[in-house]
């Protein structure tokens, strides 16, 4: 047929596909790709355990997560809020990149992407990794599985809710600050998802703040320390300014993690200081609430990781540090094991003994009783409810009437000494409460291999204020685990021998 015969094509035609692609196609496409983006869930995971353990997540990033750049400006926005530079004021480890920069994020921070953000959070090193130097010249090393000794988690916590409640917290202060980082935000983020996550994060701050408004009346816990479970109280809404005051200023030290296998087997520890759990796994999923974890969120197939590498981690040998007299320390095990090892183990590595993993009642110990007072059987009840219709439901949880009797693996990591950390060093410990100092300062982590334990009589090292620890304050007593059969009677030799032979644990 001749071209000019054939019928010329529809204008209707043409103008139904042009409508069809603008109406249908072209926005279903852009539903795709943001269906795709918003719709992801993929934390960032690690080969490596170790680094795993370090910035691997929990699941926290779900519900308390900072989106990364707003994580990254606030230090700079707020930093009337901080004691000094960027979270390393804080305490928080940061290590080094290949090329001697710091990492952009700390150790016991995760990322994840969610709901088309990169969010961080912290995780289980955030309370569980610290650095040691053994002078002040010397360079920090970290320590995995240590207590956090330097961390301060009340200024962590007061720091985001007042930098929530400034003015500075909105899209005017910290987008340009994001800018200013090298944050390359594309229009779609700078216009719509940062300026939206930034309101949505200061709500949700402000509203934590206003259910943990009791932080702000306690004392100062300092590094190192938290009060666990009165921050667990606001989990079920309980009525804070109603409770009971003396179940308020209960700091205790943050725990070390090595070698939970052998808490676990051949019999299950009392777990926590006041042994309120004998299961190493539901005291893990408890832990795990302080990394911003709930029941719906919580990253159950990472966390296993976690678990299974503090099953057998251990802690550093004293000696791959200092010195020990071997000689005076064979005197010391004798001494120890006449009024340590039934309590305590035969060892740092061998947990063997009559009453280790039991708990040694108040009016035997005689230590400082807000941190046992804080747990209540009110709060294990409600604790029994937790994860609910799923096969892990919390079922271990009770109220004790004293503090359990620990091992003592990587002993000397774990100064302050005691469940508050109220007594420096262990020479200290082995004099009566009496004698021991009254006040001393925590966040050092340079080391006195003397007295074994932090320097703790320095007030400022390096444009850095250590945190005075008051004795006579609530929750701070260092009076207990004293008189003869704990060792307080002891001769000054005596007391160095065991010393010495306690470095080896």
């Amino acid at each position: 047929m001749d071209k000019e015969h054939e019928p010329a094509a529809s204008p209707w035609k043409r103008r139904f596909i042009v409508l069809f692609l603008l109406a249908v196609a072209l926005p279903g496409l852009i539903g795709l790709t943001l269906l795709r983006r918003f719709s992801v869930d993929e934390a960032v995971d690690y080969v490596s355990p170790t680094e795993h353990f370090k910035y691997g997540s929990t699941g926290g990033e779900h519900e308390m997560g900072f989106p990364y750049w707003i994580w990254r400006a606030l230090p700079e926005v707020c930093p009337q809020y901080l004691p000094g530079k960027g979270y390393q004021s804080l305490g928080m480890v940061y290590e080094k990149n290949p090329d001697g920069s710091e990492r952009d994020v700390p150790v016991g921070t995760s990322k994840r992407r969610y709901q088309g953000i990169d969010r961080v959070f912290v995780n289980c090193a955030v309370c569980h990794v610290s650095t040691v130097r053994t002078a002040a010249d010397q360079p920090p090393t970290i320590v995995l599985g240590m207590p956090a000794a330097t961390f301060n988690m009340k200024g962590f916590e007061e720091f985001f809710f007042r930098c929530a409640a400034d003015p500075k917290f909105s899209k005017e202060y910290i987008l340009p600050e994001i800018a200013r980082q090298g944050g390359e935000l594309n229009l779609l983020d700078r216009y719509l998802v940062y300026p939206a996550a930034i309101a949505i994060m200061r709500d949700r701050v402000l509203a934590l703040a206003g259910r943990f408004d009791w932080v702000f009346k306690q004392q100062e816990w300092g590094p190192g320390r938290v009060d666990t479970f009165n921050s667990a109280k606001v989990i079920f809404n309980f009525p804070m300014h109603l409770l009971d005051p003396r179940e308020f200023d209960a700091p205790a030290d943050f725990p070390s993690i090595w070698r939970q296998r052998q808490r676990k087997e051949p019999k299950e520890m009392q777990l926590h200081w006041d042994g309120n759990n004998t299961t190493v796994e539901e005291r893990n999923k408890s832990a795990a609430f302080g990394t911003g974890t709930t029941p719906p969120t919580i990253d159950l197939k990472r966390i296993k990781r976690v678990e299974a590498w503090i099953l057998d981690a251990t802690p550093p040998a004293f000696s791959t540090f200092f010195p020990v007299d071997l000689q005076l320390a064979a005197q010391g095990a004798p001494i120890y094991q006449e009024y340590c090892a039934a309590c305590h183990g035969a060892s740092g590595s061998d947990f063997t003994g009559e009453f280790v993993g039991t708990i040694e009642p108040l009016a035997k110990i005689g230590t400082d009783r807000r941190r046992l007072d804080s747990y209540t059987y009110t709060l294990a009840v409600n604790q029994a409810t937790l994860y609910a219709g799923y096969p892990w439901r919390f079922t271990h949880f009770q109220k004790t009437h004293g503090y359990a009797n620990m091992p003592l693996d990587g002993l000397w990591l774990r100064a302050p000494y005691l469940h508050n950390g109220s007594v420096p060093s262990l020479r200290d410990l082995l004099e009566p409460a009496a004698n021991r100092p009254k006040a001393f300062y925590r966040g050092n982590d340079v080391y006195d291999p003397v007295k074994v334990g932090f320097v703790s009589n320095v007030t400022e090292a390096g444009g850095k204020k250590f945190f005075r620890l008051d004795t006579t304050l609530p929750g701070n007593g260092n009076g207990g685990h004293e008189g003869k059969a704990y060792g307080t009677a002891l001769s000054a030799g005596e007391k160095a021998a065991l010393v010495e032979f306690l470095k080896t644990f």
